[in-house]
């Protein structure tokens, strides 16, 4: 199934036909071994400002509205699993999750040639989107993970990463736990009317 969503997926576009995604597969112990290993470094206060992104997924200054739209989908997750403002605690704990990839069969692992340019990270874009797509189609979801870049350099020694692969992200995938309670959650998106114009003459 897995290598049937791959083959959808390969069909995304990309600029002059560049294909610039490769992607790494872990189930059972792999994927067990990668999650202890980040997760270890995520909870010891000493290894944590050790890791860092590579490349800034997010800006380095929050404007209006993007700030309000990032509070807002934190806190309705945190209000959905009671968990409080003031729950550093339980909030580190929820976070870590990410590392176990949710508790999903099977972890993702994205990356890219570091020769590509802001192009070719666009094409990757519709890449992902097309492997969320096709998931659904058979059955199963996903979620896509810009977490794991903190923790590139474990990645590159687990995985044996070639010096010119850089990681874009992670993503989980399963079948849905539909009496989770996080899996009520329903984001806000902005009415057409405030993102797109309608030229016409």
């Amino acid at each position: 199934m897995i290598e049937e969503i791959l083959g959808v997926a390969s069909r995304a576009p990309s600029g002059t036909n560049t294909q610039p995604w490769r992607v790494y597969l872990l189930t059972g112990g792999a994927k067990t071994a990668l999650s202890q290993k980040i997760v270890a470094a995520f909870d010891d206060p000493a290894q944590r400002p050790l890791h860092t992104e590579e490349y800034a997924y997010y800006p380095t200054q929050w404007m209006s509205p993007y700030i309000e739209r990032r509070r807002k989908v934190g806190w309705d997750l945190y209000g959905l699993l009671g968990i409080g403002k003031d729950d550093k605690r339980r909030m580190h704990a929820q976070h870590a999750r990410n590392y176990h990839f949710f508790g999903a069969p099977v972890g993702l692992i994205f990356t890219i040639d570091r020769s590509m340019r802001q192009g070719s990270w666009l094409d990757y874009g519709m890449f992902l989107q097309s492997i969320m797509v096709s998931a659904r189609g058979h059955g199963l979801d996903s979620c896509p993970q810009a977490a794991f870049t903190q923790f590139h350099r474990i990645i590159t020694e687990h995985l044996g990463l070639a010096a010119n692969e850089q990681v874009v992200c992670g993503m989980s995938m399963g079948y849905a736990d539909l009496e989770a309670v996080e899996n009520r959650l329903l984001t806000e998106r902005a009415p057409i009317a405030s993102f797109a114009r309608f030229v016409e003459s």
